[in-house]
């Protein structure tokens, strides 16, 4: 530790007031990465959970050092932990096509309110550091994210047919386009007019010169084929 910020471990007026305000200075960082990507929780979020986990921080270390109640002082910033769940669960959406979105902020929010415990309990190298690591990886990894992303992304299909012999058709065509299969689930049941229905569940990979849409539309074509829809 950095012995210039010794100072800052201290319970004086003015230790307080720099723990409270770096806790605001590494929220108000984190949550104006989020701000600009306009995700749910921005700037001001991130500020609160972050100066309120200081807060939570702070007081257990008053219980403790000046009250001198003599209690397990890391009780009430393990509980901030674990409710900063609750929070972070509201950012999460499943989008129509079973996507999930939003689990960078949520991940973000619960680590502002790490940051701001740590801020609280006077340990400002690691705060600053920690936040220093988080515009990393959220400004600068995400373009890697991307790069992996759009070199190969998986798509889901969701095919019913009618003979069983069409899955070798769906299969070939899908090979004949450059599609990938990883993941393959058949189901069967029955249908009192029509007889037997089969169903295929396919995971794809994709490239970026590669469209879903247009091969929905070429495995609707096939022989057979009755409901062709990207889950």
């Amino acid at each position: 530790m950095l012995s210039g910020l010794n100072f800052v471990r201290e319970m004086s007026f003015l230790a307080v007031t720099v723990r409270m305000l770096s806790a605001v200075f590494c929220g108000g960082f984190i949550g104006l990465e989020r701000e600009f990507k306009r995700r749910p929780a921005g700037f001001r979020t991130h500020i609160l959970i972050a100066l309120g986990a200081a807060i939570t921080m702070l007081t257990n270390l008053y219980l403790y050092q000046v009250m001198h109640l003599y209690t397990d002082i890391s009780r009430l910033g393990a509980q901030a932990i674990a409710g900063i769940g609750f929070i972070g669960a509201g950012t999460i959406i499943v989008t129509k096509r079973h996507r999930v979105k939003g689990l960078t902020t949520a991940a973000g929010l619960w680590t502002a309110a790490i940051i701001g415990l740590v801020c609280g309990a006077g340990y400002l190298e690691l705060a600053f550091f920690t936040t220093a690591l988080v515009l990393i990886a959220e400004l600068l990894l995400v373009r890697l994210e991307y790069y992996l992303k759009t070199k190969a992304e998986q798509a889901h299909l969701y095919v019913e047919y009618r003979k069983a012999a069409a899955i070798e058709r769906i299969l070939a065509m899908l090979k004949e386009k450059g599609f990938s299969v990883s993941d393959l689930e058949i189901s069967r049941s029955a249908d009192e007019s029509e007889g037997p229905l089969f169903s295929a569940v396919l995971a794809l990979q994709i490239h970026r010169t590669q469209t879903v849409d247009e091969l929905v539309l070429d495995l609707q074509r096939l022989e057979d084929v009755t409901k062709v829809e990207e889950t």
